[in-house]
């Protein structure tokens, strides 16, 4: 028990009881079960918050840990709720066109009623076929197979041409993010399968439970998402605290002593980009039906700068500092961008947050980067006391005159 997972990182059960408090908190204030404090829609703000928080955290895995800094993670978490939007915009359009259907003197055969779908769903685009990649639309099963298999697989062939090929620093940020720029721009087409610049919308109506009030919806939303950031969060914790973890940094600080010691950099590399990106892709399948709507401006690349943003502030290579950030400043970009923040009249000019909250955000990433790299993150820290080990110079290493303490610090 002395050597248990948990025991060498107190910080996730930490993690989990503040999670588990803050959505027993949230539930018995909220409007569905609760005293009805908290509204539906912040319930559903909330709920977005908690993925987008497992998002930063695969972010955090590539970046802070693995010194990839990836500008593209956010393609893969729009993925994933395109994914699972294909499935909720097919079933919701069907009831509709079932219950229109109803009363019709000759029923419907299954061709007409499947076209009378397609044209629901794709008449905005001047089509009334479904395209291939609907295939599984009316399967829950197979889609939400494909909210992993869709990233996943998008990861691992831009992994193995980029990580086979060495690229790496910035170079391969750029990559990522043309990654980013083509599939966005792909998806505004209305050829593209998915309804162009409409995207999909109605997300928000889970088929067959068009009774149930959206207060309580939203309830199931936020504890789906807070299991699935637990989960993550414990998976992200134990794979960062083993041989694999270790790796990883060095990989980050000395990515050629490491292949020289006989580690295989380029698969280990690829094994973490691809299932950050299906971590990703289940974040973007939890969110989007709260968010209620999906267009290829959610996988611009400005959405994965963001993204990093919020990992630098929260402090990268610290998981609670990743989940940290991505609610402080989601939450934070609600109250400014909402008209919520008082406006600060200056004479002839008056600051209009609507208007400033970017270049607050873009000003607090630099003044993170310059004065307090650890980012939020690192005032637990503070609060704990956490510092190097002193060993009174001793060798860190195993050889006679390895690197010593004072020597690590300099």
């Amino acid at each position: 028990m002395q050597n248990s997972f948990l025991t060498r990182n107190p910080s996730t059960l930490i993690f989990l009881a503040v999670l588990a408090l803050f959505t027993i908190a949230v539930t018995l204030l909220s409007e569905g079960l609760g005293m009805g404090f908290i509204s539906t829609s912040f319930v559903k703000t909330l709920g977005k918050t908690l993925c987008l928080g497992l998002v930063a955290i695969s972010m955090d895995l590539v970046w802070g840990y693995a010194g990839i800094l990836s500008l593209g993670h956010f393609a893969f978490f729009g993925l994933g709720g395109y994914m699972i939007g294909m499935w909720l915009m097919y079933e919701r359009t069907r009831d509709v066109v079932v219950n229109s259907l109803a009363d019709a003197p000759i029923p419907a055969t299954a061709q007409e009623l499947n076209d009378a779908i397609a044209t629901q769903i794709f008449g905005v685009v001047g089509s009334a076929e479904f395209p291939l990649i609907w295939a599984f639309a009316d399967s829950l099963a197979l889609q939400l197979l494909m909210v992993v298999l869709v990233p996943g697989l998008l990861a691992f062939v831009f992994g193995w041409l980029a990580f086979r090929s060495r690229v790496a620093g910035v170079y391969l940020s750029i990559l990522t993010q043309a990654m980013t720029l083509a599939l966005s721009l792909y998806l505004f087409q209305n050829d593209s399968g998915l309804r162009g610049n409409n995207g999909l919308s109605g997300l928000q109506n889970l088929p067959g439970l068009g009774d149930v009030p959206q207060a309580l919806v939203s309830l199931w939303f936020l504890w789906g998402s807070a299991l699935a950031l637990g989960l993550g969060y414990v998976l992200a914790a134990w794979v960062v605290s083993g041989k694999f973890g270790s790796v990883l940094r060095g990989i980050r600080d000395d990515e050629a002593r490491v292949r020289f010691l006989g580690y295989s950099v380029e698969t280990y590399k690829l094994v973490l980009f691809t299932g950050t990106a299906c971590m990703a892709g289940i974040a973007g399948a939890l969110y989007y039906p709260q968010a209620g709507i999906i267009n290829p401006a959610e996988i611009a690349p400005i959405a994965s700068i963001y993204l990093a943003v919020w990992v630098a502030i929260g402090g990268r290579g610290r998981l609670y500092g990743a989940v940290i950030g991505a609610g402080f400043v989601s939450l934070l970009s609600s109250w400014f961008t909402g008209g919520r923040a008082p406006n600060i009249p200056l004479g002839s000019y008056t600051i209009q947050w609507v208007d400033w909250w970017l270049v607050v955000l873009g000003l607090s990433f630099v003044l993170v980067t310059l004065f307090a790299p650890k980012g939020i993150g690192g005032l637990f820290d503070l609060i704990g006391n956490q510092s190097s080990p002193n060993r009174h110079g001793a060798d860190l290493g195993p050889d006679a005159g390895a690197l010593r303490e004072r020597e690590a610090q300099e």
